[in-house]
């Protein structure tokens, strides 16, 4: 069977997350139309009858402004190296700007196939420049595949997924079948607490706010978890709240929902937030909030 790693990089809210849930066909990677929503490298482990691809979602690559998003920059080049082929998406309803030229540059020489992921091909209004604008991008590098898609529409998504095989090795599975990705359950259950922040407080910089899960029980009918939302202003943490708990209780209620739709039992939930100033420049946060692998 056709078998290997993708990676998946670009700037910040080009639709790498959506890509990865698009192409499991299941809610993994969280997702924000708020730059910088990921921040940890998730493997997603796609699995038919004839392949095995293993995808990596790394963060945007942006310009760091604190310690933590050059933590975010380090992740996502070092996921580049040692897999079989990189999709390096683009959002194309803005074009090809700086930031993507500067990504190109750090990878196009890693010595693996390269596809040019022109992504939001669905926000594109006028279709007629897209084949003017992919003759355009044809110039920069010598791509191995420059393919349209739309992540959130699925639209030529099974094209990619079936194009990537060409370029992957026979080999046996690298995974169970049963497996799923590399992050722990606890993570992912963070994380769909992160999303749902995101979505209620649209102004507020994602960077600013990470949950970790500090007690996660399960039995046969009910998972309890108790999630800490971390936050580095105390104003923050006064929006999360809410009027009377109100904006808290409404966040807790919509990522309760993912969670019980992922896990297939109900959930008890518990959440609450606490001020770390400045936690975002203080590597010794990093750890604690599983945003650092204890190895780096």
């Amino acid at each position: 069977m056709k078998c290997g790693f993708v990676s998946l990089v670009g700037r910040p809210n080009v639709g790498k997350s959506t890509l990865l849930n698009s192409v499991l066909g299941m809610k993994l990677a969280i997702t924000s139309n708020v730059s910088g929503t990921t921040r940890n490298v998730i493997q997603g482990i796609y699995n038919d009858n004839d392949s095995q691809i293993v995808f990596v979602d790394t963060p945007g690559i942006h310009k760091p402004t604190h310690k933590l998003g050059n933590l975010m920059n380090k992740k996502a080049y070092n996921n580049t190296e040692g897999v079989d082929v990189i999709l390096f998406l683009i959002d194309i309803s803005k074009g090809f700007g700086r930031g993507d030229q500067f990504i190109l540059d750090k990878i196009k020489d890693k010595g693996v196939p390269i596809f040019l992921l022109l992504n939001k091909i669905d926000q594109v209004k006028n279709k007629e420049n897209l084949l003017s604008e992919i003759n355009k991008l044809k110039e920069l590098y010598d791509f191995a595949e420059i393919i349209p898609i739309s992540a959130m529409k699925h639209d030529n998504v099974d094209v990619l997924v079936n194009c990537i095989k060409k370029y992957l090795d026979d080999s046996e599975a690298i995974f169970s079948e049963d497996d799923l990705t590399n992050v722990s359950t606890r993570f992912i259950m963070a994380e769909f607490l992160r999303e749902k922040i995101l979505e209620l407080t649209h102004d507020e910089i994602p960077h600013t706010v990470t949950c970790y899960v500090e007690n996660y029980e399960e039995d046969d009918e009910v998972v309890h978890i108790q999630v800490l939302v971390v936050v580095d202003r105390d104003n923050i943490k006064k929006i999360i709240i809410g009027k009377g708990g109100s904006m808290l209780k409404e966040i807790g209620t919509r990522a309760r929902h993912d969670m019980e739709e992922f896990l297939g039992k109900k959930v008890f939930l518990e959440t609450y937030v606490k001020t770390l100033k400045n936690w975002r420049d203080q590597e010794k946060y990093f750890l604690e909030l599983g945003l650092k692998d204890e190895d780096e």
